[in-house]
């Protein structure tokens, strides 16, 4: 399966709590719910697109237990709802964990090597939706295949990011993009191999010389 990563930034990179104020305040976060007021229907428009490409669910422990509580009440017929509720869900903790929600299975130990397992089996996507420190350790690991960001026009200023200082350098191929009427920015990526590159003065004109 191919491992996709969806998930929801702000302008500055936070990715904590974008849809309520009590949804994560680990670390003291206290700006919950900075996504609400530039939701829309193009937005969920991409979100149940998502989903109509999943046959499993990969989530962080944190996120596992929002979602179970929120969504695990709505059976709606949408996209989201139906993967979230019937398509096998793996649960990434360290700690034992009994999962309660339909199909659910927890794992534990090696979590790169149980992802690549994963992987490994037949299907369409393995989609990691949310779940910073779990998306943090497999971009670390190069195991995703595609990065769906949806990047709000609000500055958090505080809160867990995606990108780290820490983490690898990488570049990417655009492979899809959208605004919405509220002007968040859909962008679909591939990642490629960081380079760099210098600007170059001749005769007047600028050039740019990329790095090999």
């Amino acid at each position: 399966m191919k491992l996709t990563l969806h998930t929801f930034l702000s302008i500055d990179g936070v990715m904590q709590g974008p849809g309520g104020f009590e949804e994560d305040r680990s670390g003291g976060f206290d700006r919950g719910g900075w996504l609400m007021p530039y939701g829309d229907e193009v937005m969920g428009e991409i979100v149940e697109g998502w989903f109509a490409e999943a046959d499993a669910i990969l989530l962080g422990r944190t996120t596992y237990t929002m979602m179970e509580a929120y969504w695990s009440q709505i059976h709606d017929g949408s996209n989201t709802a139906t993967g979230l509720n019937d398509l096998p869900k793996y649960i990434a903790t360290s700690t034992p964990l009994e999962p309660v929600w339909n199909d659910s299975t927890a794992i534990g130990g090696d979590i790169v090597k149980q992802v690549e397992e994963l992987k490994a089996k037949p299907g369409r996507e393995l989609q990691i939706h949310g779940s910073c420190a779990l998306a943090r350790s497999l971009h670390a690991a190069g195991l995703i295949d595609e990065y769906r960001l949806i990047t709000f026009p609000v500055a958090v200023g505080t809160g867990k990011r995606l990108f780290t200082e820490d983490a690898p350098a990488t570049g990417f191929k655009l492979i899809e993009s959208r605004v919405t009427g509220t002007g968040a920015v859909y962008s679909a990526l591939t990642p490629t191999p960081f380079r760099t590159g210098t600007a170059v003065i001749e005769d007047g004109s600028s050039t740019f010389s990329v790095d090999s």
